[in-house]
This record gives structure tokens, C-alpha cells and sequence, in this order.
């Protein structure tokens, strides 16, 4: 299966300017009522709040670059070239679901072109009159009778779904007639059947200009007046290669082709290399072949670049707005090469593209010069597309494993898929491979999901496919160095003695090698000491340096990896030095509020001497004190309500307050329907561990010892309630939960913080007004659907007990409870403020952030 498909036309002429017409239309200039005002501000709520529900279904960057996409398509000189649907038959029985996809794409300004058909309707009518449809090479043969009943159905279906769109508040035009204009196919053969010989795409842009989505009927007429019947696939077709948008979609019940004799869904078919094949088989007849044969010409006559999506109405998002796409995607495929020599590939055109694409080349560590003068040192092959939009290079010396030293995909190549087509072609010719990348590459998730292992270093991984044993992988390594078949060293430095990385033997993410090294500054209490636990098991980070002045030259207890580690008492200058040579991959604050900024200040100077190094790159910082929470520049860790992308890419990460956690988890799914005007209370009890620690009485070999500033003898075996009015945490949720809502409008949640006479645990009751009526199975549904693959949180139905939450790595929410008007909503969260509210999220953000499985090291089990 593909991982990366997506494609959208990207043929010059379609290359327009970034304009967004509201409604389709350019505004003239004149006053604005207050009414207007009042409609375009709608408009853009709507826009915004369905923008932000899209980030639920992929990265923001993958949606506002689609978005960005389709929007300079909606230009007044040629509105209808966002996307062509057509809707099957069977499609149109999910009719709810139809309208809702459809009118989704209304409220964020898109305007596709939508052609229905209606085939399972037509059958049951004219079979209960006594006509058996028939079909010749998947065309129905139409008399005056079935035509008769063909319009009758096809217009009372256009009306049913425009209907249903303008109950959504999504208005659409029903077009019937006036677009296509039609000869008989074979009025012997096919009887009243049209073959389409002009499109006549005016009524469609009208419509959109005028604010409506236009809705059509596969019926077309003569140039006497005469309606012919004509197959909804032919049509859209037609259709799409008269508009040439930047999409093509087809609508089934089933959500993409699927084999006949396997039954498996047909991911991705290349009509160069598939379809002859395809049309042999005995499964593809009737209208599958029609379709496929009307696809493939249609796609013959538009740019290469060109597709076809056949999916369900509930994945008209997903295909739309991210990069993996959703059913089966046709594409005409590319043509790949490989030859040994540089005269057969042509030495000016793979000088370009290296000096467009090397990452090393365009930063100035290396040279066009260079990487060509590499090609002479030992065999080697390139592979590669016809249109260049994926080049690589292996070098391959008799009787030693391939490297691939170049991998050098366009923007075209990775949206279409063609680097999934080299790669597979390199790898049928080797069943071993080495190859690097940086560690920035914005497409690092592609290298780790093909290789079985990896190390990062300063900067850049090394991967690998067809090794199992790290011995070996070790051995290989080390006679590249020596060769100098890789520029550096990508080996552990100094491993903690006795311990050994291990490699995975399954090429999955997350499924790597390697040995990061990560200071911990601050280690005294409860959550270094949590943090210290899930690090001694984690497959990919070990710790190098621990520090606490009180601690310094004792041992470090409860790390396995490495018996001997020490505390140490690190300097500011000690951070900077270490941070400038590229001594730590990643460094961890868990030090109180308002201690950390010399620390992260001696980092930030070592990064700027750091950057002067080619090839290294700035570690990752993360703070799980307040300090840096509402900082620019710093990226807030809450991977479950605000996504990973921004994470992945960031080096100074905020870890989240364990109450601001829960009550963000807890807010966040009822974000849309919170009545601003009341705001929410959340009501939080935590254990005492919560409060932090204090020094205490010596240990008898010296050992400094700390402990619980709040204890149960002081709690009296009640609870506390403390800082009533404006906690941190108050104003840490109030903060980012507004960064979701559309602009100008923000949250001010009240909080109440309270402290029991337990270790450890968070119970938080959500009382939150809403605008909108619900059941508690309604608010419970939300959940589920804002957390599903998120395995660090739990929704169940029962309130969350203490023993549920004390020592597990999640959250969990339950309880679900809904006043009697229908318009208040109670809900329970908990966590241990230990682990999901401090040291599991940092390891969580730290794993997202080095590229790794987010998971990693984190135990997962209930």
C-alpha cells in the first residue's frame, strides 16, 4: 500500500493566483449594511470553525496548503475548476451523509461541480413496471419509455440532495439541462443513448458566481431538443476534461474499487502498467469496465499529473485535504529508468536537479562537483521518472552493501507517489541498503517508515533495510567510515557501558536504532525521579547527564541502563559548552517556575555557535515548568488537542501544567458548542505530589533527601482547596483553548484547584455551559470521535476512580452527564500528575519531536 498518494493537477495554465472569493463572487464597492456585516461574519465563522474541525483529520501545514490550493482555483474568470463529483446511484440513498460532505466544502468557500446519476433508483421503478434494464458493454439501452422514467427520477433526485443542501444552509443550483449537448451513440444499438460532443460550462459558472453549488443530471439533448440518456461516468468525464480541475472524484456506496476474487481494496492502479491486465480479468465487467475504460481516456487526454479518486461521501475530506488521501486513486503512472553510466541519464540535467534538490548543496556543505566527481569512485546506478521528478543514485562496489547516496524527490514526485515507485524498483535490484537524510527533511517520516533501522546524529540519520542484527549493522558501518563511503560517524558515542542498542526487525515508524542523548536538569524531585523510570526503558534515549546541585556525586538510583552515572552539579557554562559541541541531542527542565531561563539562555547561545558547524543542528529543549508556556517561539506540548506536526518540527517545547492538561483534554471536544457568555468551571482535586517537595533530613550515607511540601498528617485526612482566584493554570488553558476559536472571540474557564491526601492522581469535574442542546450519549460521541487513535486516552462510561489513574500513563475521561435542559454539560477527567501530566507528556513530546514512534518507551497497557 502507498503511504504518500495525493494528487491534484498542477498543469501551468492552473497555476492561478491565491484569490478567495466569498460566495464565488468578487464584491462590488459599496456601503455594507449591518446585515452584511452580520453574514460575513457568519461566513467566516463557519470557514474558520470547519478549518480548525479539518486539523482532526491532518496536519494544519497538509490542510492550509490544500486549502490554499482549491481556493486560487475559485477565480471569477474561471470558477469551476476546483473539483468535478460525481455521485453514483447508491450514493445518493446516504443522502445525509452526501449533504453533509457537500456542504461542508460550501462553508469553506470551495464550489465543486457535482453530477449525480441514479441507476439503483431507475431499476426499482422500472422493474415494478415490468421493463428488465439492459445493459450492452455496461450502457443501458434506453427506449422512450425508459427515458421517460430516467428524467422523472433523475430530476426528483437533483431535487432530494438540493434540498438537503440548503436545509444545511449550503445553497446549490438544480442544472438539468444546458451543459451537455449530444449525438446519438448508436440509436440501433443503445436506443436513446447520448454521446456527449459539447459541454457547455456557462450555466456552472453562474451558478458559482452567484453563490450556489450547481447539482447536474447525466441527461443531455440534440442540437434538436431531443434528451438522450448518458452514463453519469461518461459525463463526469466529459465534463472533467472540458473544466480540467484540480480534482476528480467519484462517489460510491463502496469507498473505492475493490478486487473481485481477493476482495481487497484497490489502493492505487496505474493505468500504464494496470489496465490491460485490469481489463482481462474476468471480475471487471459491465460498469466497472465502462468506468475504468471512460477513466483512462479522460486521463489521456488531461496532464500526467492528473487523477481519479473513487471513495465514499464520509472520506471526501480526508481525500481532499491530506496528503494519504482515502478509496482508490487512478493515476496513468510513470515511467521509471535506470542506466550506470551518467551519458545515458545526461550530465547537465542531473547537475540541475541536484543543485535544486540536495539539501547538502543548497546549504553549501557540499557541491554540484563533488556529488558528480562521487560517481566516478565505484559503480554505481541511477534510477529515476521520465519528467526527472525523482532521481536517486547507489553506489554499488562488487561484493559490499549498497549505499544510496542521492535521494532527490520534486514536490511532484512525493504528492504522486513516485518516490514509492523508485524506491520499490531499488529495492527489487537490493536486498540490502544504507542511505542518509537530515534530520529536518520535512518527508523523515517516509525514510523511517522504509527502513527496519536507524541512527541520528547531530543532524542527520542513517538508515537502513534487509539487517536484523545490530552487530552486524555496527560492522558495516564501521567499514563505511573506514572506506569513506559515509562522511561521519553515525555509531553511538561512548554507550553507557554494557548496554546496546537494539534494531527492530519490523520496517514500521517508530521501528529504529539509534541512541540519543538527553540531560535532565533538575532530577530531585517526584517528576525527575518519573522521568528517570520511563527513560531506563526507553529503546532510544539514554541519559547522558543528570544534574542537581544537592545530589552532585552521588549515584544515579533507579536507572538500569548505566549503574555508574552520577549527579552532577552542571554550570550555565557547562549547558552552553555542551549545547555548542553537539555534546546533547535533547535536553529536559524540571526545575521550579522561574529557575529555568539562565539554563535555556546558556542553550540558546550554545545553538548559535552550534549552527556555525556544518551539519549540526540545535538539540530539543523542553521545559515542564510554567516559564515558557506563553512564550513565541515556544511550542506548546498538548499533542491530543493542538496535533504533532508543530511538535515534529520544534526545539523548544512547553510541557503543559498536569491540572491545564486535563482540563484542556476535557474542554477540548466541546469546543465548538461552549456557551462563551457562561464560561466553563473546572473543579480539580490532586494528589500531594502535586505540591512539589522539600529538603529533608540526611540519609545516613550523607545523601541528601527530600519531601512532600503538602503531607496527609497536614491535610488532617480531608482536602484543601488553594489559590482560589487566578491560578496559573486558570490562565494557561484560558490561553491556548482560544487559539482554536475564531479570531477575537476567547475562553476565560474558571478553576478551582484542590489538594488531597493521596500521592498521586488527578480527578477533574467539568461544568460546561453549551449553545447547543445534547444527550450525554451525544457529548460521550465527541469524545470518542476527538481522541479515536490516540492511545494515552481512555473514554468510558463509568466515572474515573483514583485506582484507575494512579501510575498509568493516560487519561481518562468518563461520567458523561447532561443537565436536564439539555444545555449543561458534566464531565470527569483524571491522570496521574506525575506521568501524563509531567513525565509521560514530556517523553511523549520529546519522542514526536526527535522523530520517533510517539509511543516509544511509554507503557501502553490499561
Amino acid at each position: 500500500m502507498h503511504t504518500v498518494r495525493r494528487i491534484y493537477t498542477a498543469s501551468p495554465k492552473l497555476h492561478l493566483p491565491a484569490t478567495i472569493v466569498a460566495g464565488g463572487r468578487r464584491a462590488t464597492v459599496k456601503p455594507i449594511s449591518s446585515s452584511s456585516r452580520a453574514y460575513q461574519h457568519a461566513t467566516q465563522t463557519d470557514r474558520d470553525t470547519i478549518t480548525r474541525l479539518l486539523y482532526s483529520i491532518g496536519s494544519k501545514k497538509e490542510v492550509e496548503r490544500y486549502l490554499r490550493i482549491f481556493s486560487a482555483s475559485s477565480h471569477p474568470s474561471h470558477p469551476a475548476k476546483f473539483a468535478v463529483i460525481k455521485v453514483g446511484g447508491a450514493v445518493l440513498d446516504q443522502l445525509d451523509e452526501l449533504a453533509l460532505s457537500l456542504s461542508f466544502l460550501y462553508r469553506v468557500g470551495l464550489y465543486p461541480v457535482v453530477l449525480h446519476g441514479g441507476g439503483p433508483q431507475l431499476n426499482t421503478i422500472i422493474e415494478a413496471e415490468g421493463i428488465i434494464p439492459d445493459y450492452i458493454d455496461g450502457i443501458r439501452i434506453t427506449d422512450a419509455k425508459t427515458l421517460q422514467i430516467a428524467r422523472r427520477v433523475f430530476l426528483e433526485e437533483n431535487l432530494r440532495l438540493v434540498t438537503a443542501l440548503e436545509k444545511l444552509g449550503a445553497r446549490a443550483r438544480p442544472i438539468t439541462s444546458g451543459v451537455f449537448t449530444a449525438d446519438y451513440l448508436h440509436q440501433e444499438k443503445y436506443g436513446l443513448v447520448g454521446k456527449i460532443i459539447k459541454v457547455d460550462k456557462r450555466p456552472l459558472e453562474a451558478s458559482i458566481r452567484a453563490g450556489a453549488l450547481p447539482i447536474l443530471t447525466s441527461l443531455a439533448e440534440t442540437a434538436d431538443g431531443q434528451i438522450l440518456n448518458v452514463n453519469a461516468d461518461v459525463a463526469a468525464g466529459e465534463l472533467a476534461k472540458e473544466l480540467e480541475p484540480l480534482k476528480i472524484v467519484y462517489l460510491n456506496e463502496h469507498g473505492g474499487l475493490y478486487h473481485g476474487v481477493t476482495k481487497e481494496k484497490l489502493d492505487v492502479i496505474n493505468l500504464d502498467e494496470d489496465f490491460n491486465s485490469l481489463m482481462k480479468e474476468e471480475w471487471v465487467k459491465y460498469g466497472t469496465k465502462l468506468k475504468l475504460r471512460e477513466i483512462k481516456e479522460l486521463l489521456d487526454h488531461l496532464p500526467r499529473t492528473s487523477s481519479v479518486a473513487i471513495i465514499s461521501a464520509d472520506s471526501l475530506q480526508k481525500e481532499l485535504f491530506t496528503d494519504s488521501g482515502a478509496g482508490t486513486l487512478i493515476r496513468r503512472g510513470y515511467k521509471l529508468f535506470k542506466h550506470d553510466s551518467l551519458e545515458a541519464v545526461g550530465a547537465d540535467r542531473l547537475r540541475q536537479v541536484i543543485h535544486d534538490r540536495d539539501p547538502d548543496v543548497i546549504s553549501g556543505y557540499s557541491s554540484v562537483s563533488g556529488a558528480l566527481t562521487e560517481l566516478s569512485k565505484t559503480p554505481y546506478t541511477i534510477y529515476g521518472d521520465e519528467p526527472f521528478d525523482v532521481v536517486a543514485i547507489v553506489s554499488h562496489p562488487p561484493n559490499e552493501i549498497p549505499v544510496m547516496t542521492r535521494f532527490l524527490p520534486s514536490r511532484s514526485g512525493i504528492l504522486n507517489s513516485v518516490v514509492e515507485n523508485v524506491f520499490n524498483a531499488i529495492k527489487k535490484d537490493h536486498r540490502k541498503l544504507f542511505w542518509t537524510a537530515r534530520a529536518d527533511d520535512e518527508n523523515r517520516a517516509w525514510h523511517f517508515e522504509k527502513a527496519d533501522g536507524s541512527f541520528t546524529r547531530a543532524g542527520k540519520s542513517l538508515f537502513w533495510y534487509g539487517i536484523q542484527d545490530i552487530n552486524e549493522v555496527e560492522r558495516v558501518v564501521r567499514d563505511f567510515e573506514a572506506k569513506g563511503r559515509i562522511e561521519r560517524s553515525y555509531l553511538p558515542v561512548n554507550p553507557p557501558p554494557g548496554h546496546r542498542v537494539a534494531a527492530s526487525g519490523v520496517a514500521t515508524r517508530g521501528s529504529r536504532s539509534t541512541s540519543q542523548r538527553v540531560a535532565l536538569i533538575g532530577a530531585r524531585g517526584y517528576t525527575g525521579q518519573a522521568l528517570i523510570n520511563i527513560l531506563s526503558t526507553h529503546p532510544h534515549l539514554d541519559l547522558a547527564h543528570v544534574s542537581s546541585r544537592e545530589l552532585a556525586g552521588f549515584a544515579l538510583q533507579g536507572y538500569s541502563k548505566n549503574s555508574g552515572l552520577k549527579y552532577e552539579a552542571l554550570s550555565t557554562e557547562d549547558v552552553e559548552r555542551m549545547e555548542e559541541t553537539g555534546m546533547i541531542d535533547a535536553w529536559i527542565m524540571a526545575l521550579p517556575n522561574g529557575v529555568c531561563k539562565p539554563f535555556v539562555d546558556a542553550i540558546d547561545r550554545g545553538t548559535v555557535k552550534r549552527a556555525n558547524t556544518p551539519g549540526k543542528k540545535p538539540s530539543v529543549v523542553i521545559d515542564l515548568g510554567g516559564d515558557y508556556r506563553f512564550e513565541n517561539g515556544w511550542t506548546y506540548g498538548l499533542p491530543e488537542v493542538y496535533g504533532r506536526s508543530s511538535i515534529a518540527s520544534a526545539t523548544r517545547i512547553a510541557n503543559p501544567g498536569c491540572f491545564a492538561t486535563s482540563s484542556q483534554l476535557l474542554m477540548a471536544p466541546l469546543l465548538p458548542y461552549l456557551d462563551l457568555s457562561a464560561p466553563p468551571t473546572v473543579f480539580g482535586v490532586s494528589g500531594y505530589s502535586g505540591g512539589g517537595t522539600k529538603a529533608g533530613e540526611k540519609a545516613a550515607d550523607g545523601r541528601p533527601t527530600t519531601v512532600a511540601k503538602v503531607d496527609p498528617e497536614g491535610l488532617a485526612g480531608g482536602v484543601r482547596p488553594y489559590s482560589l482566584t487566578d491560578h496559573l493554570h486558570e490562565r494557561e488553558v484560558g490561553h491556548h483553548l482560544s487559539s482554536l476559536l475564531e479570531s477575537g472571540s476567547s475562553i476565560r474557564p474558571a478553576f478551582i484547584p484542590t489538594v488531597a491526601p493521596w500521592f498521586s492522581g488527578i480527578l477533574s469535574v467539568l461544568s460546561a455551559p453549551m449553545t447547543k442542546e445534547m444527550r450525554a450519549s451525544d457529548v460521550k460521541e465527541l469524545f470518542q470521535e476527538q481522541y479515536k487513535g490516540d492511545k494515552l486516552i481512555n473514554v468510558q462510561s463509568t466515572i474515573p476512580a483514583l485506582g484507575e489513574i494512579e501510575n498509568w500513563h493516560g487519561w481518562r475521561a468518563g461520567g458523561f452527564q447532561v443537565h436536564s435542559s439539555g444545555q449543561r454539560a458534566v464531565i470527569v477527567g483524571g491522570l496521574d500528575n506525575l506521568l501524563k501530566g509531567a513525565a509521560t507528556q514530556c517523553i511523549q513530546n520529546l519522542n514526536i519531536a526527535l522523530g520517533y514512534d510517539e509511543y516509544a518507551g511509554i507503557p501502553l497497557g490499561a
